[in-house]
């Protein structure tokens, strides 16, 4: 493991990474989703990919990346930016699970690989609607504690910045993101996936022009288990 120290807007970030594979010649980069960090990335494909250079990164907030600040999703792109730039790298391609999806995409890599990505509105559960009703009235109420209890198991363990960072990026609509897209995009997913639907998958395939699409039994880490496809789809996919 390593730190590279990034400063953007007057704000330092002590980014955490992990290089695989460090003298090969061609970079894929790694970006886990919300609550997750690079341990699940790296263990899902370390020993994949052999030609690449494997840079797997605690985005800020979670993992050993810290983060004081309140981010928006660009926010995040800008610092994964600079750090591509402060490691000398220019990756070939950019993998993101859920939220790191959404993170990838707004980099436009050469070769952008989806995995259960973030990014499309869907219609919330009546309990979902019922606890974000609730917590209203509580907060108009000057009840912000009792509120707490009605968060998120992703962000049930952050700290108050986190949570806003949360609250900024939860509900984003990445469809013209996705629309916008022209370089070659290789999207997978998992058929039982609850957190982000694989209709939402199909959907994205859609808007972007140049993709393709592979769905896998599992869930939203149904890549824990199907990294060596996932991983031979990239290299006869990738452009």
């Amino acid at each position: 493991m390593a730190v590279k120290n990034i400063a953007i807007f007057e704000k330092d970030f002590d980014i955490s990474y992990e290089i695989v594979n460090p003298t090969a010649k061609k970079d894929i980069v790694f970006l886990h989703g919300w609550g997750s960090n690079k341990s699940i990335m790296k263990n899902a494909f370390s020993n994949t990919l052999k030609d690449f250079r494997h840079i797997y990164i605690d985005m800020p907030g979670f993992g050993k990346t810290s983060n004081e600040y309140v981010l928006q999703t660009t926010d995040y792109v800008i610092i994964i930016d600079k750090f591509l730039q402060a490691i000398d790298s220019v990756p070939t391609a950019i993998a993101g699970h859920s939220y790191g999806g959404k993170v990838a995409t707004l980099l436009k890599p050469q070769n952008l690989i989806l995995l259960s990505t973030a990014g499309i509105l869907e219609e919330k559960s009546l309990k979902v609607k019922l606890k974000i009703f609730f917590a209203k009235i509580l907060n108009m109420l000057g009840l912000r504690n009792i509120t707490k209890t009605f968060r998120s198991k992703d962000v049930e363990s952050m700290n108050e910045n986190m949570y806003e960072t949360f609250k900024n990026v939860v509900n984003e609509d990445f469809t013209i993101y996705f629309k916008e897209f022209k370089n070659n995009a290789l999207i997978f997913w998992g058929e039982e996936d609850t957190a982000t639907s694989l209709q939402s998958g199909k959907k994205i395939s859609q808007l972007i022009e140049k993709s393709t699409f592979k769905s896998y039994k599992g869930d939203h880490y149904f890549f824990c288990k199907n990294a060596e496809d996932i991983a031979k789809c990239i290299e006869d996919g990738i452009l």
